[in-house]
């Protein structure tokens, strides 16, 4: 070779993230994978209490029977949370939320085969194995490809999903229930999510092996951490580092002590409006929907306004600590539902109940992507929600005793109280931060 002669260095292979064509705004596209699951989940679990009456009538179930029913879902709900959230992280957030939504999905279409109140509170037990992996999944997805700003509007958006998707239950479950057989109202719902798999496989990767990411966009999820994560979580013995965290029984007692008042809406407030208010099936899902929308609202309200708050200086767990504070001031109108003068009254003040129990539910999920470690999030998520399991599952057995012995009186009474006591506790979350950031 000649010494002039120029040597061409053979070009390198271009990395895979290099020659894919980048999506702007990749993580809103995420976001909106969330919403749909949460829609999906919701739909999936709120059909049994709007054909409450129907299959009740079919398969000769008393109240009490139907409280069983509930229960058996939320006894596997509950226990499931204990190891969802570790599971989670085992196996990461997309090959754990495909897992969870195929679950639960091929549960609720087999609901449609029950023939007794025993297969029906086996087939929910089995759809409350698989849905808390929603709650798992999701807030660790958020914590991968989300800043601290944007985080609690996000999950106020992807839990809006869930009173969207009980918003849109009642109406389309009593049409589909009008024109063709209960049955096969869970064979649709069910199918729903198999659906949704697919998508999901396709689009979802962490952020650092995700090659439809622009750099733009990854400096900004990287490159505003800015998580008050509190002591490293060691490998080893991590439950028991977690367990020993007063955040974390903080938690999960107001998770507790709140979202009875939740699975109130969700699994008897129909079953109210059409054995205490005696509306029909098609009235009931005329207007039933207007509470699960003002739940929507608060879920981007509630996420919104703390992000508000972290814009303009304020810190991020006392920006949810002040969003909870307005939700628990509301919550004590609940006792006024059973006295309204009429069902449509009755259901706005549901709507203002609902609103601000929801802005509290996503303020508390924004408090754990907050103050804990990426790494054990969904382990986190799935401890303090288990504590919600607990609560729905002792709140459902008083219910049904509440309603068939006495009246659903005291049963919106004591709704009124309970988020200002747990406001009582979570109120010190802030004091132990501030002072471990002193």
């Amino acid at each position: 070779m000649k010494s002039n002669d120029v040597q061409v260095a053979p070009e390198p292979a271009r990395n895979a993230l290099t020659t894919v064509k980048k999506w702007p705004n990749l993580r809103w596209w995420i976001t909106a994978l969330l919403f749909f699951s949460t829609v999906i989940n919701y739909m999936d679990r709120q059909n049994l209490s709007i054909l409450a009456r129907t299959i009740q009538d079919d398969l000769h179930i008393t109240d009490i029977q139907y409280g069983y029913v509930v229960q058996c879902f939320l006894l596997a709900y509950t226990v499931s949370y204990l190891f969802a959230g570790r599971l989670t992280d085992k196996l990461g957030t997309r090959a754990s939320m495909a897992c969870f939504i195929v679950w639960w999905s091929l549960s609720d279409m087999l609901t449609s085969f029950s023939r007794s109140v025993v297969s029906l509170g086996f087939f929910r037990f089995l759809l409350g194995m698989g849905e808390p992996g929603n709650y798992t999944s999701a807030p660790k997805a958020v914590s991968e490809w989300f800043p601290p700003r944007e985080r609690g509007l996000v999950i106020g958006i992807y839990t809006a999903g869930a009173t969207l998707g009980a918003t849109i239950a009642p109406p389309v479950i009593a049409y589909l229930s009008a024109h063709f057989h209960w049955r096969s109202v869970f064979l649709f719902t069910g199918s729903l999510g198999l659906l949704w798999v697919i998508p999901w496989l396709w689009l979802y990767r962490k952020p650092e092996e995700h090659p439809r990411l622009s750099d733009e966009e990854r400096r900004l999820i990287t490159g505003d951490a800015g998580s008050v994560e509190f002591d490293a979580m060691p490998a080893e013995g991590l439950w028991r580092h977690i367990l020993r965290r007063k955040e974390t029984w903080l938690l999960m007692v107001s998770r507790m002590i709140t979202d009875p008042v939740w699975y109130f809406y969700l699994f008897w407030f129909p079953k109210y409006l059409t054995d205490a208010r005696h509306l029909t099936l098609a009235e009931v899902g005329r207007i039933a929907w207007l509470v699960y929308l003002a739940a929507d609202i608060g879920c981007i309200a509630g996420g919104y306004l703390s992000g508000l708050l972290i814009k303009r200086g304020m810190a991020p767990a006392r920006s949810r600590i002040w969003v909870m504070a307005g939700a628990a001031f509301l919550l004590p109108l609940s006792p006024l539902i059973n006295s309204a003068s009429s069902p449509l009254m009755a259901v706005g003040i549901a709507a203002i109940a609902a609103f601000a129990h929801l802005a509290w539910q996503i303020s508390i999920g924004a408090l754990i992507v907050d103050i804990y470690p990426k790494p054990v999030v969904g382990t986190v998520f799935g401890l303090v929600a288990a504590g919600s399991g607990l609560g729905g599952m002792l709140s459902t057995n008083l219910v049904g005793r509440a309603v068939t012995y006495w009246s659903y009186s005291p049963v919106f009474i004591v709704m009124g109280v309970l988020h200002p006591l747990a406001f009582l506790l979570v109120r010190g979350i802030r004091a132990r931060q501030a002072a471990r950031l002193a």
